[in-house]
């Protein structure tokens, strides 16, 4: 309805899948592989199922030509680090390929801090829409300092113009929720759950986001996807502001 093209990306039949339909969509069950750039080519060439994570998803994005996303949360530096030595290939992407990633910021279950140290260290700006403040995934409020505020949907195209043209790569749009939720104890408690059952690297995100739904009698799902799908609207409006550049 923006004037954006949508393009759900995912692995069927031994092809990635860039643009799916409802038919398609019905047949990522959870036994569907989690694709990280690393897992593109094997699930492609052994014929797998295989819905893609932000990572993923930027990669086959950048091979199209597709410089808009919108998600959830990025992934980042785990809580611990280096103990587990688990950093998100979210951001060596968002490092290498020109694209601009609106989500509702990092992980809550993540270091944010540490997060927003690398990805400062790896140029990418991390911005804020209508707020100084990088949302916290659930909750809006709370999270540390961006790097820049824009106010609409052509300033940030303006933003992204600018950056690529000087060389940059990712960039980051944090919006925060329409609802914020705060479920702070019940991630921790998801994180110690996690690590007393011995769940690490991918396995991590999956099962802390189902431990969040099933204790908060499916609040959280419901928010996820409102967000997801607000987040998918401006980066619609993003990418049409920046075609009519």
């Amino acid at each position: 309805a923006g004037g954006a093209v949508p393009a759900t990306v995912g692995v069927l039949d031994g092809q990635v899948r860039v643009g799916l339909d409802e038919t398609a969509l019905e047949r990522f069950t959870p036994e569907a592989r989690k694709l990280g750039p690393r897992d593109l080519g094997v699930c492609a060439a052994q014929g797998a199922l295989g819905a893609t994570t932000v990572g993923g998803t930027l990669v086959v994005a950048a091979a199209a030509g597709i410089r808009f996303m919108g998600t959830g949360g990025l992934g980042g530096v785990h809580r611990g680090f280096p103990d587990p030595p688990d950093v998100s290939a979210d951001l060596g992407v968002c490092a290498r390929v020109a694209a601009l990633v609106v989500s509702c910021g990092i992980k809550s279950l993540l270091d944010v801090p540490a997060t927003m140290e690398l990805l400062e260290t790896l140029g990418v700006p991390v911005v804020g829409y209508r707020t100084d403040t990088l949302p916290l995934f659930y909750d809006a409020a709370g999270g540390p300092a961006v790097s820049a505020r824009v106010e609409s949907p052509g300033e940030a195209a303006r933003v992204a113009e600018a950056h690529w043209r000087l060389g940059g790569h990712g960039i980051v749009v944090g919006r925060p929720p329409k609802e914020s939720l705060d479920v702070t104890p019940l991630i921790e408690e998801g994180v110690a759950e996690a690590r007393r059952a011995d769940v690490t690297g991918q396995g991590v995100t999956p099962f802390v986001l189902a431990f969040l739904h099933e204790r908060s009698d499916g609040e959280t799902r419901r928010v996820n996807r409102d967000l997801i799908v607000d987040n998918a609207r401006l980066a619609g409006e993003v990418a049409v502001a920046f075609a009519g550049l």
